[in-house]
């Protein structure tokens, strides 16, 4: 049975979908059929992180959204920049044309076809995961992909916006019943004590905390120019990320 994980914010920043990327891929390296779709169609970034720039070809999300394709016909096998696995990776991507932007805020899409969508995917596809990088806030989007979700993580940093905005999404997640609730605590200052702020984390949200990534020269260095836990697999950061890709795709 696939399993759907969609991986939210409260805010902007926070690194979600670096960490929606590189979960992907550590579940493709470890075998699974994965596809990873970018639902933040009003400020897409995640199909940097593969390789691809503005100029990149084949059909987008958009394409499906406004009747231009089925949305398998969306998924581009980005495999090889996983390396050397037996799993697979596909990345169905929005579009980041200034003209597809618009036209999605200006006139806005069917929803429901979100569902549809993601329904057509792990059948085309045969998929063992599905991995939605979500738009960051609360809006009809986010709650039908937090609904669908077999597993919501969600990733806040050590700030106090984001705990507050983070406790409001946990309160409607147990709302809408979501059947797991995961917290991923990112960009932790580098003296902090991560047990303690997992600690913390878990008790004040009465969730699970999968794990806490602290901020790291490395990873800013990086700028978004590739997948870090698979170019870096020895660093920590990687290796936290790692496990968390494993608790997510359990």
């Amino acid at each position: 049975m696939t399993k759907i994980v969609s991986v939210h914010s409260f805010r902007g920043g926070t690194g979600k979908s670096n960490t929606s990327a590189n979960i992907a891929a550590q579940l493709a390296l470890s075998g699974k059929r994965v596809a990873v779709v970018d639902t933040d169609v009003q400020s897409p970034g995640i199909h940097v992180l593969f390789g691809f720039d503005e100029e990149m070809q084949g059909k987008m999300l958009n394409d499906y959204l406004y009747g231009g394709c089925p949305i398998v016909e969306c998924a581009h096998d980005v495999t090889s920049k996983v390396g050397d696995t037996t799993g697979t990776l596909y990345l169905v991507p929005a579009s980041i044309k200034a003209a597809d932007i618009a036209k999605v805020l200006r006139q806005g899409y069917d929803v429901e076809l979100l569902n549809e969508g993601f329904r057509a995917l792990v059948k085309g596809l045969n998929l063992d995961v599905l991995v939605i990088d979500t738009h960051p806030g609360l809006n009809e989007e986010t709650l039908l992909s937090i609904t669908i979700s077999d597993t919501l993580l969600l990733i806040l940093r050590p700030d106090k916006q984001d705990f507050q905005g983070t406790a409001v999404t946990v309160d409607i997640a147990r709302r809408l019943e979501v059947p797991e609730l995961l917290l991923l605590v990112n960009k932790v200052p580098s003296q902090a004590d991560l047990a303690a702020v997992s600690e913390d984390v878990s008790r004040a949200y009465g969730a699970e905390v999968a794990g806490v990534l602290q901020l790291t020269e490395d990873m800013v260095t990086n700028a978004s120019g590739g997948l870090f836990s698979i170019t870096s697999p020895d660093h920590p950061w990687s290796r936290t990320l790692a496990t968390v890709a494993a608790r997510v795709g359990a």
